[in-house]
C-alpha cells in the first residue's frame, strides 16, 4: 500500500528509472515503472496514479504524444515533464498541452520532490472538488424526495446501494408517487452523472407511431417528414441513463427493439443499416400490473423478465402518512418562494389531522397541487381550513358521488344554499371522463388522446373521483 501516493515513471534510460525509483521510494511513494510511452499509457489506463514522471525524448511514441494520450484517457492527470532537452519552446508545448510541470535534466533530488509533493497537492484537491460536485449533484436531485416514513427510508437505502451497478430498474407504484425522483436519485448518486446525461421518456406523451423514431433516431428521408436526421433519446442518453416512464403503454412492436437495446446494448436508428453501440442504464417505471399485461398480451414476456432485475415499489402515500406533514412544509416552502408569498410552515393541529386523514388518491402530485391552491389564494399568513377542497374537509361526501349513479346533469344547484365551484367541475369531468370511455370501450389510453389528455392524468382523475367503470 502506498504511504503518500502512487507514482509512474516513464523512461527509456534503465538508469534513470532506478535512480527515480529509489529516491520516490525513499519519500514514501509507492513507485511503479515503464520504458516506453506506449509501456506507460498501457500501465496508467489499468491503474490510478497521483503522479507521472514523464520523459519528453523517447523512441516510438515520443513524450509530447504520450503526454497527450494520457490526458485523453484522464484529463486531470498530473503529468511531469522531465528533459535534458530543456528549451523553451518544448516547455511551452508541454504546459499548452497540459503538463503540470517541467524539469531539467540533470535535476536535484530535492527538486524532483518538492514538485512530486506539489503535483500529489493538486492531485488531491481535484479529487475533493470532484467528489463535492458529485455530492452537491446528489443533494440537489434528491432534495424533493422528503421522507420520514420507515418505508421510504429503506427505499432511500436500496437507492444508495444499487444506484452505482448498471442492472436494470424497474420503479411500480401508483400515479404521483416519485417513481421520477427516485430515478433521477439513481442516477444522480452513480459515476454515469459524471459521464452522461439523465434523459427522459414518457411515452405517453409521444404518438405511437413517433416513438421509435425518438428513442432511436432516424436518417434522412427515413419517412415521410425526416427532411433531417436525427439523434434518438438512447444516443443522447449514451454513458448515463435513460428513464421510460409509463413503459406499460409502449406498443408491442416497439418492444421487441427495446428489448434488444437491453440484451446487445446497440440499436439501428429508422432508415439505417448499421447498429450503434450504447452504453446506457435503463431504468423504466409504471404505474400498471406488468405481470397482468403480459397474461393479457399487451406486454412482453422476455422483455418484463429483463426490466425486473431490480424492483423498487413505491408506497402510496395513504400507506406513509408519517411523510403528509414534511411534505406540507416542503410543498409550501417551495411555492412561498415560486409565487412570491409568505405563508408559515407551521400547520395547525385540526389541519394536520385532516391531512393524514385523507385518502390522496392522487397521492404526493395531489397534495402538491392542494398546498399549491391553498398558498396561491391564501389571505393569511397561515394555512386555514377555507383554503382545502371539499373533499379533504369531508371526505365522507366522496365515496359514491361520482360512480355509476352519479347525476347526468352537469350541475345541481340548490337555490336555498347555493352551489359549490369545485364540485360542480368535478362533476362536469367526470362526465366527460365517463363519455370518453364510453366512446373508446373503456381504453383508456384512446380516451385520454380523445380528452386531450395523457393517460397518467386521466387514470389519476378516474381514482380521485371514484369512477366506476
Amino acid at each position: 500500500m502506498a504511504r503518500k501516493g502512487n507514482i509512474l515513471v516513464v523512461d527509456d534510460e534503465e538508469i534513470m528509472r532506478d535512480v527515480l525509483e529509489t529516491l520516490l521510494s525513499g519519500g514514501g511513494y509507492r513507485v511503479d515503472l515503464a520504458k516506453t510511452g506506449e509501456e506507460g499509457l498501457e500501465t496508467y489506463q489499468q491503474r490510478a496514479y497521483d503522479v507521472v514522471l514523464l520523459d519528453v525524448s523517447m523512441p516510438g511514441m515520443g513524450g509530447l504524444k504520450t503526454l497527450e494520450a494520457l490526458l485523453k484517457h484522464d484529463s486531470e492527470a498530473v503529468v511531469i515533464m522531465i528533459t535534458a532537452y530543456a528549451t523553451f519552446e518544448t516547455a511551452v508545448t508541454a504546459w499548452q498541452l497540459g503538463a503540470f510541470n517541467c524539469i531539467r535534466k540533470p535535476f536535484e533530488n530535492a527538486q524532483i520532490l518538492r514538485t512530486v509533493e506539489s503535483g500529489l497537492r493538486r492531485r488531491r484537491k481535484d479529487e475533493e472538488h470532484r467528489e463535492l460536485k458529485r455530492t452537491l449533484k446528489r443533494t440537489s436531485q434528491r432534495q424533493e424526495i422528503v421522507a420520514r416514513s420507515p418505508r421510504m427510508m429503506e427505499i432511500l437505502s436500496l437507492v444508495e446501494q444499487v444506484a452505482p451497478a448498471r442492472a436494470t430498474v424497474l420503479i411500480q407504484g401508483e400515479s404521483g408517487t416519485g417513481k421520477e425522483l427516485v430515478a433521477r436519485a439513481i442516477h444522480f448518486s452513480s459515476p454515469r452523472a459524471e459521464s452522461g446525461q439523465f434523459v427522459t421518456v414518457n411515452s405517453d406523451n409521444i404518438p405511437s407511431e413517433l416513438l421509435e423514431s425518438e428513442l432511436f433516431g432516424h436518417t434522412r428521408g427515413a419517412f415521410t417528414g425526416a427532411v433531417a436526421a436525427k439523434k434518438g433519446l438512447f444516443e443522447v442518453a449514451d454513458g448515463g441513463s435513460i428513464f421510460l416512464d409509463e413503459i406499460g403503454n409502449i406498443p408491442l412492436e416497439t418492444q421487441s427493439k427495446l428489448l434488444r437495446v437491453i440484451q446487445e446494448r446497440e440499436f439501428t436508428p429508422l432508415g439505417d443499416t448499421t447498429a450503434r453501440k450504447v452504453d446506457v442504464r435503463i431504468i423504466a417505471a409504471t404505474n400498471v400490473d406488468l405481470k397482468h399485461a403480459v397474461t393479457e398480451g399487451r406486454f412482453r414476456e422476455d422483455l418484463f423478465f429483463r426490466l425486473n432485475v431490480i424492483t423498487i415499489t413505491m408506497p402510496p402515500l395513504r400507506d406513509r402518512r408519517e411523510d403528509i406533514l414534511p411534505l406540507a412544509k416542503h410543498f409550501i416552502r417551495k411555492f412561498n418562494e415560486e409565487n412570491n408569498r409568505h405563508m408559515a410552515e407551521d400547520i395547525r393541529p385540526e389541519i394536520l389531522e385532516l391531512l393524514e386523514a385523507y385518502s390522496w388518491p392522487g397521492n404526493i402530485r395531489e397534495l402538491s397541487n392542494t398546498i399549491e391552491r391553498a398558498v396561491v389564494i391564501a389571505r393569511t399568513g397561515e394555512l386555514e381550513l377555507e383554503y382545502l377542497r371539499d373533499e379533504i374537509l369531508h371526505p365522507e361526501r366522496k365515496s359514491g358521488n361520482f360512480g355509476k349513479d352519479a347525476p347526468e346533469t352537469p350541475f345541481a344547484i340548490d337555490a336555498g344554499h347555493g352551489i359549490s365551484f369545485y364540485d360542480e367541475v368535478a362533476r362536469f369531468e367526470v362526465g366527460l371522463i365517463r363519455r370518453a370511455m364510453e366512446l373508446t370501450g373503456g381504453h383508456q389510453s384512446r380516451a385520454a388522446k380523445l380528452l386531450g389528455l395523457n393517460a397518467t392524468t386521466l387514470n389519476s382523475k378516474i381514482k380521485t373521483y371514484n369512477i366506476k367503470l
